[in-house]
């Protein structure tokens, strides 16, 4: 388990419904991984990079909902720069996407 937080470090966390529009393969990235383009509604468009090639080809991750972290710093990776992070459960090495059960509109906020 992680350190302790309080309810306010939590809610510096922004959590946000997106529907990813494009995805690319990422050669240039040391451990296998994607280019994703997502749409967060009225937030805007952002890229991220998401090394969840083994479980996921680019035809399931299009139009999929996802829940990504949208106020992370921008961080470079390769010659690529990533705007949020997508967020999974991480089981033996493998992320398994968390996504609504239901269709939300994009930019909805996890609380």
């Amino acid at each position: 388990m992680s350190d302790t937080i309080t309810f306010e470090d939590f809610s510096k966390i922004d959590l946000r419904i997106g529907t990813i529009l494009e995805v690319n393969d990422f050669p240039k990235a040391r451990i296998p991984a994607y280019q994703l383009t997502i749409d967060f509604g009225a937030l805007g468009v952002k890229k991220s990079s998401a090394q969840i090639t083994t479980l996921y080809s680019k035809k399931d991750l299009l139009d999929r909902q996802i829940v990504a972290n949208i106020n992370f710093s921008e961080k470079q990776i390769a010659n690529f720069m990533s705007q949020c992070l997508v967020v999974g459960a991480v089981d033996a090495e493998k992320v398994i996407l968390l996504s609504p059960e239901d269709k939300v509109p994009n930019g909805t906020p996890i609380r």
